[in-house]
């Protein structure tokens, strides 16, 4: 049996996402963006995008492979003005222990193996991982909070984020 030191993982790109950001990327993009995404996908998967394109949304996982460094056990988040410390599992920080990121996007269409969607906060050229069907009512749960910003000064900073309202917030 492999301890977690010898343990390997091995992970292939499945495709790229194309989005306008090459020098930054924001930490949330908002729905208001006029640039176009999309992920195109390796040709050998077309077959795999079968009845996709009836889910409305769907979850995005992906190598954010432009972030770099030893991932800190306690970070400060961005959009919290570097008023609070928390756990690097308490926030969305893209420097990780494994380097994962996650989206939940509106998927526009499909074209081949190129899906439009809507923001990604992701760099140009970022290799995607998985898609997966975001199910309503299977992974939207009812009665989810907002942890650690429950009652402090970064509350509005993240109702600002639930309502897509356009701000600063850049991944450097």
């Amino acid at each position: 049996m492999e301890t977690n030191q010898e343990l390997s993982i091995r992970l292939r790109a499945i495709g790229r996402i194309h989005t306008p950001y090459v020098d930054s990327a924001p930490y949330q993009p908002t729905d208001d963006e006029r640039d176009e995404f999309w992920i195109t996908l390796e040709p050998h998967y077309g077959e795999g995008l079968r009845e996709l394109e009836r889910f409305t949304y769907i979850y995005v996982l992906f190598y954010p492979h432009r972030v770099s460094g030893e991932a800190p056990l306690i970070v400060s988040p961005p959009w919290a003005g570097g008023r609070r410390q928390v756990g690097v599992f308490a926030s969305r920080s893209p420097l990780r222990p494994n380097p994962i990121g996650l989206s939940v996007v509106r998927l526009k269409r499909i074209e081949g193996v190129t899906l439009y969607t809507s923001p990604l906060d992701a760099y140009d050229g970022t290799p995607v991982l998985d898609l997966k069907p975001y199910i309503a009512g299977l992974d939207d749960k009812s009665d989810a909070n907002v942890g650690w910003v429950e009652g402090s000064e970064d509350a509005a900073h993240l109702a600002v984020h639930k309502r897509g309202i356009p701000h600063g917030g850049e991944l450097t």
